[in-house]
């Protein structure tokens, strides 16, 4: 059995790269580019934009073998890693056994391959670190995308609160000439009344005197006349 717990290809041993668990792998999700911005993942083409415009848009994220070897401090070169030790742990060879008796075979296949479990351990950590800090430098470019996007969102704020206030300016402008006119119609109506009064007395003087009957016909006709027209 520990022969076959040693069995493990060069290639693929290692490294463990899985793109689901990196930024930007689910769908619509910000994608980290690394040493560069993030971006959005590339999508259905815009219209009036060429798809050759956007390609290359949307790329994956560092796998976690770059991150190893881009690490300031890399894991010490070895026959064997933990990682490895990770995939010892899961071989089926194990299954179903309990977590002391795994420990057991672990360490017995170790020493077979005379494995010092310190080296492991070391290399444990310096991998764990390594991950850190790309996930710390992962956060700042996001905390500057995030500040970039936030001024973009400032900026139209402002344009649509200028557009907004001129509109609302002319709609006031509007409603203040419409006021105006009214104002102006009821001014003209009044003028009209003194007018039409005005005639009126005019005209019952031109009654001959004792023409009662008269007058009052001439009243009622032009009283008839100077109501307002609906």
């Amino acid at each position: 059995m520990l022969k076959k717990l040693f069995q493990f290809s060069n290639s693929g041993c290692g490294t463990a790269e899985a793109a689901s668990d990196e930024p930007g792998s689910a769908n619509g999700a910000l994608t980290a580019v690394p040493g560069g911005e993030w971006r959005q993942p590339l999508g259905p083409p815009d219209s009036g934009s060429s798809g050759s415009a956007r390609a290359g848009a949307a790329q994956k994220s560092a796998g976690f073998e770059q991150i190893y070897q881009a690490a300031a401090v890399k894991p010490p070169r070895a026959a064997y890693s933990i990682l490895q030790v990770a995939e010892m742990i899961d071989s089926p060879h194990l299954a179903g056994m309990m977590p002391e008796a795994k420990r057991c075979a672990l360490l017995m296949a170790l020493e077979a391959a005379h494995m010092d479990p310190e080296q492991l351990l070391q290399d444990a950590i310096l991998r764990q670190r390594a991950l850190n800090d790309h996930e710390d430098a992962l956060q700042e470019r996001l905390r500057g995308f995030e500040a970039v996007k936030a001024d973009e969102n400032r900026a139209v704020q402002a344009d649509l609160d200028r557009a907004t206030s001129q509109h609302v300016a002319r709609i006031q402008t509007n409603l203040d000439a419409v006021a105006h006119a009214q104002e102006e119609f009821q001014s003209w109506q009044k003028r009209k009344q003194q007018e039409c009064q005005r005639i009126s007395e005019a005209a019952s003087f031109c009654v001959p005197q004792g023409g009662a009957s008269g007058m009052h016909g001439l009243a009622a006709v032009l009283e008839h006349a100077s109501r307002p027209r609906r």
